[in-house]
């Protein structure tokens, strides 16, 4: 029985390799998705900037363009910045993880996978996004303003350029200000899916908003061995 939440959902899926790409395709057709697969960076970049999927399964090697480097260009465009990237890597370091997720990759999943756990991810992130239209639309933290509506964060009069999970790591604090955070729980709030790697993907986004936001470096406290909090008041 196919859900109802695939139906017309559109998934980009660049891979190279033609059986895995090809093995990845049938499984998310099965589940009601209509899927493209694309060999090659380039023409995956060009793809997903014409027709805007609602998800992009992306590869790191590739030829003509790497992963890494299609995900910075998706990242720095406004038509695409804020499509959901599964990275895919045969790469198992942590280092090289962490390169993706600083790209602005959202998830990734390490070759050889699991066809059934990269299709239940998928569908996860897809249902975060649904959920995240419920929400509030605007959070004000002192000087600090969130608008979902708009995609915009203000912080004192200046416009904050944010990636998709750092505004919705932003968002996250915002909600539960004064409460501490597990970073399993941030994680499945946020990138919407139960996690079972590492939470270094938490500390990554929290560093770049301390980076980007500074009242934050004082606002967000770091719980030992636990989590986060963003204090009450700013």
């Amino acid at each position: 029985m196919v859900m109802l939440m695939a139906g017309g959902k559109k998934i980009l899926v660049v891979e190279d390799e033609r059986d895995i790409g090809d093995l990845v395709v049938h499984y998310l057709q099965k589940e009601g998705f209509i899927c493209n697969r694309i060999g090659d960076g380039r023409t995956a970049l060009a793809r997903a900037e014409s027709e805007l999927p609602d998800l992009i399964i992306l590869d790191l090697m590739l030829p003509g363009m790497d992963g890494l480097e299609v995900c910075r260009r998706l990242r720095h465009d406004e038509r695409t910045m804020l499509i959901p990237i599964i990275m895919l890597t045969a790469k198992g370091e942590e280092s090289d993880k962490v390169v993706g997720l600083e790209m602005g990759a959202d998830d990734y999943v390490t070759k050889p996978f699991s066809t059934k756990e990269l299709v239940a991810r998928v569908k996860s992130m897809l249902r975060r996004i649904e959920r995240s239209e419920k929400a509030p639309l605007a959070y004000q933290y002192g000087a600090l303003s969130l608008d979902r509506n708009k995609f915009e964060v203000i912080d004192d009069g200046s416009s904050i350029t944010l990636t998709a999970k750092e505004f919705g790591l932003l968002e996250a604090f915002l909600r539960g200000r004064g409460r501490v955070l597990t970073r399993d729980y941030l994680l499945n709030s946020v990138w919407g899916y139960d996690y079972f790697g590492s939470t270094r993907t938490v500390d990554v986004h929290v560093r770049h908003l301390r980076d980007k936001i500074p009242m934050l470096v004082a606002a967000i406290q770091t719980i030992k061995n636990i989590g986060y909090k963003l204090r009450e008041e700013p």
